[in-house]
């Protein structure tokens, strides 16, 4: 199983997310989409979900309410991940299903940090 999908439509965001996974030892899958994240999720779930909130097509909320309806992905670990710093922005992320909310530019000790807590790997 693949551990980690990440999804945004920007492909710098997606190499620079993947290369900072891969290096720490994680295999790292990209979608440009939550369409088709979402494709690829109910295929083939991964073990967690880093997703920009901000795309076309489907947004984060609505990914993370899809991937939570469906049988096969309801239990996922979502990380969202956006520019939108309100509390408003938060709340419907954590409500729509995510287990983090995290604002950009997030650090990478911190994303790896909070990667492998929800992976169950020490650091």
């Amino acid at each position: 199983m693949t551990d980690v999908l990440v999804i945004d439509d920007a492909a710098t965001v997606r190499g620079y997310h993947r290369a900072l996974l891969e290096r720490a030892g994680l295999s790292v899958d990209e979608a440009a989409n939550g369409y088709e994240a979402l494709e690829r999720a109910l295929r083939c779930p991964y073990q967690i979900y880093i997703c920009d909130v901000v795309m076309p097509r489907m947004d984060g909320y609505t990914f993370t309410r899809a991937l939570r309806a469906e049988r096969g992905t309801r239990d996922a670990r979502v990380v969202l991940v956006s520019s939108q710093a309100t509390p408003r922005a938060r709340e419907l992320g954590l409500g729509a299903g995510a287990a983090l909310y995290l604002v950009k530019p997030v650090p990478a000790d911190t994303l790896l940090a909070h990667v492998r807590l929800l992976l169950g790997r020490a650091a």
